[in-house]
């Protein structure tokens, strides 16, 4: 059984209210980067990179992160574990680095996320911005901006697709099977 929680154009809409909360939080968008989580992360952290341009006309710095070798868990994942690359081609020190991801669950992507961003420099501060947050965390981690929060069972699973991978943009809670 599917519930269908955004389309395309709610997607859309929490992306843009996202990127005035940033605007306001950090008073402006000086020393503002964006660093997008792999894989679904960077299709929103892109979106937010857009609302901010078409309503500011600024074009804040924008990077890709891949979290596999700082995940708590990998040695369960694969043998072979896939790469999808991280490309941040600027300097993070000293910078508001607002880390973006698809779904906030229990905080672990996000702390590999600061651990990797860590080894990169030293930033001014690191923000969490997330399409979903469902709950249930196992570490002290909250967003700082949130799209839609879903209180959702831990027999259920969210589904964020975005049409750079999944050929559409929306959000779907599901049973597990």
């Amino acid at each position: 059984m599917e519930k269908l929680i955004l389309d395309s154009a709610g997607i859309k809409r929490a992306a843009t209210r996202i990127s005035y909360e940033i605007i306001e939080k950090n008073k402006g968008l000086e020393d503002i980067c964006l660093i997008g989580i792999q894989r679904r992360g960077v299709s929103l952290a892109k979106l937010i990179k857009e609302r901010i341009k078409e309503n500011e006309g600024v074009d804040v710095d924008f990077g890709i992160l891949d979290i596999t070798f700082y995940r708590d868990d990998l040695s369960v994942l694969d043998e072979h574990p896939i790469l999808n690359g991280t490309d941040i081609p600027f300097s993070i020190q000293d910078k508001k680095i607002i880390l973006v991801d698809d779904v906030l669950y229990t905080g672990r992507t996000c702390r590999a996320a600061i651990d990797a961003v860590m080894d990169l420099g030293r930033p001014k501060l690191i923000q969490l911005a997330v399409l979903i947050d469902r709950g249930h965390r196992e570490l002290p981690i909250h967003a700082d901006y949130v799209g839609k929060n879903l209180p959702t069972s831990k027999k259920e699973v969210v589904h964020v697709k975005v049409s750079e991978h999944d050929g559409e943009d929306v959000v779907i809670l599901e049973q597990k099977k």
